[in-house]
């Protein structure tokens, strides 16, 4: 994988954890959905910034995920979007105080050991 195909990569994966982190924060301030208020909740989504955002990050990193698609096998750029988790992981343990227990260390160890494969030239 070249430098500016990893760099697209890399800004896929990134704003797609930032949607994520969005979402996340957004979705804290919704509250937990049921059959009673659903609907309010959908349609909070739309008043609700973090919501918002979120899914702009996600369209920015589909897009940018598009141009990858222009220049590398989608057997390499699928697997390789798998860092995310990795990223993800980062940021709710560090963000959101989430714990990390042994199998998502080992798990996630085997993804990046995935993702260097797959992306290998070699």
């Amino acid at each position: 994988m070249t430098l500016p195909e990893l760099s697209l990569l890399l800004i896929s994966v990134l704003a797609g954890v930032f949607g994520q982190f969005f979402l996340k924060m957004g979705a804290g301030k919704l509250g937990k959905v049921d059959m009673d208020n659903a609907l309010n909740h959908i349609l909070s989504i739309v008043t609700t910034p973090e919501l918002l955002i979120g899914l702009t990050c996600y369209a920015l990193g589909a897009i940018v995920y598009i141009l990858l698609l222009t220049r590398v096998n989608l057997s390499i750029a699928a697997p390789a979007i798998s860092i995310s988790y990795i990223f993800s992981v980062l940021l709710g343990h560090f963000w959101f105080r989430e714990s990390i227990v042994l199998p998502q260390i080992i798990g996630l160890a085997a993804i990046s050991f995935g993702v260097m494969l797959v992306v290998s030239n070699k």
